[in-house]
């Protein structure tokens, strides 16, 4: 797979984040007297929060609103420096850029978030650019993202040289969207079958096999 400009998820793709994020989310749903089972925490991590919230518990906007808030307050302070990186990211994203690759970051995690969260671990320096979603909870999906980030880099009429690389069906289903191939991930947070059913079709079981697919 011959691509010049690597877009790049977060959560489940370079770190792992699994456990902050839940222990946000125990928090914000605890002040709506929310006991969630471990598949209902799980679905959160990755989509917006926003529409998870009401898909799952079916609250008002203005609860979601709230929800969302919630989460913030502890992952701000809390749960941005909750998470580890996956071991051989560094060398992984060194060897990439090492072949000339362009690195970008499409992330629908806050981008002042992601900014923190690569800065603490050095990897800021690998990324041209770190794109995420508005703290307003606009840009949130992950084919707004990925648009954006392509037009930020005036990539919009070379998608052909870009490939999104990510663990969960938004990622896939964003990539399609947005006219990109798409290289999922096996180590990250998708559930049995989700990858599959989203359309993926291209599959990495772990760094050494992203380097390969990305000579």
């Amino acid at each position: 797979m011959n691509k010049q400009y690597i877009l790049f998820d977060l959560d489940g793709t370079l770190i792992d984040s699994k456990i902050g994020i839940l222990r946000c989310l125990e928090y914000a749903l605890s002040h709506f007297g929310i006991q969630a089972t471990p598949d209902q925490l799980d679905a959160f991590v990755g989509p917006p929060l926003y529409d998870t919230y009401i898909k799952m518990f079916h609250g008002s906007h203005d609860e979601a609103l709230e929800f969302v808030r919630l989460y913030r307050e502890r992952f701000a302070s809390k749960g941005v420096m909750e998470n580890s990186l996956f071991p051989g990211v560094e060398d992984f994203l060194a060897q990439l850029q090492a072949r000339g690759k362009t690195l970008l970051l499409a992330t629908s995690k806050p981008t002042v978030f992601a900014r923190q969260i690569l800065a603490h671990y050095g990897l800021d320096r690998y990324f041209a650019l770190i794109g995420g979603s508005n703290m307003d909870n606009t840009r949130s999906h992950k084919n707004e993202v990925i648009e954006y980030v392509l037009e930020t880099c005036g990539l919009q009429d070379r998608r052909g040289e870009c490939v999104m690389i990510g663990d969960r069906r938004q990622d896939v289903i964003g990539a399609r969207q947005t006219g990109l191939d798409c290289i999922a991930v096996r180590y990250g947070y998708a559930a049995p079958g989700e990858l599959e059913e989203a359309g993926a079709h291209v599959f990495a079981e772990d760094f050494a096999a992203l380097l390969a697919l990305l000579p």
